[in-house]
């Protein structure tokens, strides 16, 4: 006879979770991000009480940023573990689903839990419901159908002996994972069911790694044999994989040149001979000139964002190549690529088999040298020094600060580019960056998230005065907790990247930068004051050389550390880059509109005729 326990469906759930393990035996769910309401406190909050001492609950502030906390530890650990989210329903639920896109772009694992509606439907319509009129089966948690990879809504406890393990499937599977979604209604939360005492029996789950088919592996074998000029294009998927050592030991072998993209940065050390680093549009010369020239193009674990291939308008051999090794058959298909599909390690050590003893000639020495003779002097502290700092001049002075344990981090914005091209990584993991979605707000939680995953680290977050506007919170929550990480706040009075983009495209400078939008009162905001307020040690900085005795005082600093600068919103690095498609209007009275759109209808055909 089968034994069984009753417990309410929330006690199963969390009792469930702190039962699943990684290959090392820790928990693989390390702990609970909760803001609680009417729809989750009654339920899964007396059950996470309950359970306060196998599964830790931490208090955010916001809800979409705590799951960026939740995103980001992930991450950090190239998702070997994860955190849950619980919210109440209506707009704590909604809240989140801007994180459950950031999660899903960027393949990352988290357990999203809000609230839903009464399942019996006897009180309908309940307090922040949505009602649709045509459809009684949808609540406000539908949002976030096309931004999890496995959704489910708990309509009875039992419904938890099948979801829970499709959720750990999709979390722990490299292929499909992504957000899991498990939509969980307020009454059935607090209903009993007797679940079998096995369901709650300890389970290891383990990564898959696919292994090549042999007639994939043999037609990218024979594509290489063929090549003069590969290339080679390093995304997220190698961090994932822990397939860092991998590329590097099969560049080395057949001398094949690496480029990286913001997901890929850090897979190997900027220094490395055969990294040509960044690639794409926030891109180096030496990447983006030879996949200029390359008659192969091989992807390892990318999902060629337009960034990576400047709109399909980088890769300009005439007889090109593409392929592209990939976990998951959705991007090892993608504009016609020949498929590898494999974990990126084992795919990588089976090609260097196959190819034996075959080497490449190895990219011109001088192309990083010339690289770097640009750039490094942009990164150089102003010789005046009354002088407004540029956003490579900070750049420049927390690198000086940078020691083998920093992680710099930053989000959407001005940074992603300067950093891209910029920062000079050393080991893997050291380079943090959320640009597959380009979330602006993800910095100040996220830089919490990478702290937490890993404490002994030096986390240094960059962030804009924009960004820390959308969403600061989660500095309240770090100061709490006395969690340590350093944020950079480059005050330029606005949406400085945007900005740019908006004069690049012909546009005014309008509505983008505080000083050209409609105010009575000029905005002052005090940022260090603020952070101040929120608990963390603060200091308002004048100058690149304060700014660098300022980041020489962090590892006294105990929880966050803010330093704000004020940095000039127009310079950029004016080298590198490529061409990123941006519809130009048709029509316009401007002089600069119409010249752009004739640039980009040139460039439209030029793309679309290689």
């Amino acid at each position: 006879m089968t034994k069984t326990i009753r417990l309410t469906a929330a006690q199963a759930l969390v009792r469930y979770l702190t039962a699943q393990l990684t290959e090392e035996g820790e928990p693989f769910i390390a702990g609970v991000w909760a803001i609680f309401g009417h729809g989750n406190v009654a339920g899964l909050g007396e059950a996470l009480y309950a359970s306060r001492e196998a599964l830790q609950t931490y208090r955010g502030h916001n809800e979409q940023t705590m799951a960026h906390a939740a995103i980001a530890y992930a991450k950090q650990l190239g998702r070997k573990r994860a955190m849950a989210v619980t919210t109440s329903i209506g707009p704590g639920a909604t809240n989140m689903v801007t994180a459950a896109a950031v999660a899903h772009v960027n393949r990352l694992p988290v357990l999203l839990i809000p609230g839903d509606v009464f399942a019996s439907r006897a009180p309908d319509p309940v307090l922040q419901q949505i009602e649709d009129f045509e459809d009684g089966t949808i609540s406000a948690n539908d949002c976030f159908k096309p931004v999890s990879r496995y959704f489910d809504r708990i309509t009875r406890p039992e419904q938890l002996l099948t979801a829970l393990p499709r959720a750990f499937r999709t979390m722990t599977d490299p292929a499909d994972c992504g957000p899991v979604t498990l939509a969980f209604c307020q009454d059935v939360q607090a209903e009993a069911y007797d679940y079998p005492e096995s369901f709650f029996q300890q389970k290891v789950w383990r990564a898959r790694r696919i292994r090549p088919d042999e007639v994939e592996l043999a037609s990218a074998v024979a594509a290489l044999r063929a090549a003069k000029r590969p290339v080679i294009v390093a995304g997220g998927g190698v961090h994932h994989s822990g397939a860092a050592a991998a590329l590097r030991a099969f560049s080395e072998a057949h001398n094949i040149p690496v480029t990286e993209t913001q997901a890929g940065k850090s897979a190997l050390p900027w220094d490395h001979a055969l990294n040509l680093g960044p690639i794409g549009v926030t891109g180096g010369e030496p990447a983006n000139k030879v996949c200029s020239e390359a008659d192969l193009v091989l992807g390892v674990g990318t999902r060629f964002q337009d960034f990576t291939t400047g709109s399909w308008g980088l890769f300009r051999h005439p007889g090109r190549r593409l392929i592209s090794l990939n976990v998951a058959a959705y991007d090892a298909a993608k504009h016609g690529a020949e498929p590898l599909l494999s974990d990126a390690l084992k795919g990588l050590e089976e090609l260097s088999t196959a190819l034996g003893a075959h080497k490449f000639d190895a990219p011109a020495k001088d192309l990083k040298a010339d690289w770097f003779g640009k750039v490094d002097p942009l990164t150089d502290a102003p010789a005046d020094g009354n002088q407004l700092p540029t956003d490579m001049q900070v750049v420049g002075a927390v690198q000086r600060s940078a020691n083998a344990e920093t992680v710099v981090m930053c989000a959407g914005g001005t940074m992603p580019g300067e950093l891209h091209k910029l920062w000079k990584s050393g080991k893997p993991g050291s380079y943090h960056m959320e640009y597959g979605f380009s979330c602006m707000g993800y910095e100040i939680a996220g830089a919490m998230g990478i702290k937490m995953a890993e404490p002994g680290r030096d986390v240094i977050c960059f962030t804009g005065d924009g960004t820390y506007m959308m969403a600061n919170s989660e500095m309240a929550t770090a100061a709490m907790m006395k969690i340590c990480f350093t944020v950079v706040v480059t005050d330029n009075r606005g949406f400085g990247c945007i900005n740019r983009l908006q004069m690049g495209t012909g546009g005014a400078e309008f509505n983008n930068l505080l000083d050209h939008a409609v105010h009575e009162t000029p905005s002052a905001i005090d940022f260090a004051a603020h952070a101040g307020a929120m608990g963390a040690t603060s200091i308002k900085v004048s100058s690149i050389a304060e700014l660098e005795k300022a980041l020489a005082k962090r590892h006294s600093v105990k929880g966050p550390y803010v330093i704000v600068i004020d940095t000039d919103p127009y310079p950029s690095t004016p080298y590198g880059g490529t061409w990123w498609e941006v519809a130009i209007p048709e029509v316009s009275g401007r002089k600069e509109v119409r010249e752009k759109r004739a640039a980009y209808e040139a460039a439209v055909r030029e793309r679309n005729s290689e």
